[in-house]
């Protein structure tokens, strides 16, 4: 390949290492390992190749390749529909789901995940080429440099926001008033048995999510974001249920007047600074994030303290 040769290479690396330090096999065991894993490490190979083979087509005035690229890069759009497919199938086996608002922002990113490998190939392959005319080790320290540059930046940029960023969060103790169950003074559910209120109260987790502002209030009332901190509270830290035991799924309740959100759980492990550190982790769902404060009215409404 002469002179293109060590740039495609540094591109197709640097931009499958990038997909690599991507995946993450989290809490929430998804993607499942080997399968999907490795999976997505192929597409991000293949998203790595599209970008390293497109500075040598530009450069070479190869316009019938660089459509060709385009036209590839496109199709990385069908890893959305995949995704969203596959955890849809899933929901009926989920103790606790996710939610489609969830579901759809899982999509998404794994989506922008390979575009961003294609990126980091990509500046690593201009760079790489950049340097050639110095040879010997200069193209793959020059691409390599420029790669991982580039994957940490692209990652501050797409670092997405936690729930510890959107509310204060406390442990509350839960109550029975009759067979209406609260956390605080925050209503959750009517639990008819009376074994079921006794775990509860033995067993049972309870937090208040208190918004730091109307931006806050307004994102965390969004029954997607909600069905997310319930399934994510539930992957962490485990549940006491089973499938025909609907009354213990973890609940999150909005408490209208003051936007306070409501939790409860029964875990498999009964620990309060866990469940705490485990909701300021819990990812905001983009499609959920709300700002009021943007516009007039939301700002009057925020000094009126509605």
């Amino acid at each position: 390949m002469g002179q293109y040769g060590p740039p495609i290479a540094v591109g197709i690396l640097a931009g499958t290492l990038a997909r690599l330090f991507l995946l993450r096999v989290d809490f929430r065991q998804y993607p499942s390992y080997p399968q999907a894993y490795a999976t997505h490490l192929f597409l991000g190979f293949i998203a790595a190749a599209v970008g390293a083979v497109a500075v040598p087509a530009l450069v070479s005035r190869n316009f019938q390749a660089a459509t060709f690229l385009i036209l590839a890069a496109q199709q990385f759009r069908e890893v959305r529909e995949m995704e969203r497919r596959s955890l849809s199938q899933l929901e009926e086996t989920e103790l606790v789901a996710r939610g489609t608002a969830y579901i759809e922002g899982i999509a998404k990113v794994f989506e922008a995940r390979n575009y961003l490998a294609m990126i980091c190939a990509l500046v690593s392959s201009a760079l790489a080429y950049s340097a050639g005319r110095w040879g010997g080790l200069f193209p793959w320290l020059a691409g390599g440099a420029g790669g991982l540059l580039s994957l940490l930046l692209l990652e501050q940029v797409m670092r997405g926001e936690k729930l510890g960023d959107y509310a204060r969060i406390r442990i509350a103790p839960l109550s029975f008033r009759g067979a209406d169950l609260y956390v605080g003074e925050i209503f959750l559910a009517n639990v008819g048995r009376a074994e079921a209120r006794e775990v509860y109260l033995r067993a049972g987790l309870g937090a208040i999510l208190e918004p730091v502002d109307l931006n806050a209030r307004a994102t965390l009332a969004h029954p997607g974001q909600r069905q997310a901190i319930a399934h994510d509270v539930a992957a962490i830290l485990g549940v006491r249920k089973d499938a025909d035991e609907p009354e213990f799924t973890p609940l999150v309740r909005l408490h209208h007047p003051t936007g306070r959100l409501g939790l409860v759980i029964v875990p498999l492990a009964r620990d309060e600074d866990a469940l705490v550190e485990a909701l300021r982790r819990i990812p905001v769902i983009e499609g959920a994030k709300r700002k009021p404060l943007a516009a007039g009215s939301g700002r009057l409404a925020a000094r009126r303290g509605l």
